[in-house]
């Protein structure tokens, strides 16, 4: 790898940016779904109803017509919203559940694990998700909802999920 490409490949990794162009995306999908196949057959007959209704403006429409959910600037009140708007019977309010996505942070790059003290994540955590060990430290335990408002709220991006 020449020196150029290294520093391009961390400034993406900074970014967010997935540099795994050949392996398939899987996106994080709003809560409210029974069968993931319904994203592919029936989202391209609708008009993307349940991202004009999100009013924390994190459901996108990716490429392929289906809805994704982009927390870079917010996360998911569980408001119920897109479910009641969507027609097609991909979301519910009756499959609600919790986000498709594993939220960690990581100890390496979290301010709190290295010895700064910050609150940027657990101050946003709606379900009191965030425990944090002695005075600094934090750690996600299991009232976790992976609703995504810690990770626009991080100022050292450390935070991470993983689409489950």
């Amino acid at each position: 790898m020449e020196r150029r490409e290294l520093f391009s490949s961390l400034a993406s990794k900074l970014k967010g940016e997935d540099l795994k162009k050949d392996s398939p995306e899987r996106h994080i999908r709003p809560p409210y779904y029974s069968d993931e196949s319904l994203f592919l057959n029936e989202c391209s007959k609708c008009e993307a109803k349940c991202a004009t209704v999100c009013e924390e403006e994190i459901i996108k429409i990716a490429d392929d017509q289906t809805p994704y959910l982009d927390f870079s600037h917010s996360g998911c009140t569980f408001c119920d919203e897109c479910a009641k708007a969507c027609e097609f019977g991909v979301l519910s309010v009756e499959d609600k559940k919790n986000i498709n996505a594993k939220v960690t942070i990581s100890k390496n790059e979290c301010l709190s694990w290295n010895a700064v003290m910050c609150f940027s994540c657990k101050d946003p955590c709606l379900d009191n998700a965030i425990d944090f060990q002695a005075m600094f430290m934090p750690v996600i335990n299991d009232k976790c909802t992976s609703c995504g408002f810690c990770l626009s709220r991080c100022p050292a991006a450390s935070i991470h999920y993983e689409v489950i």
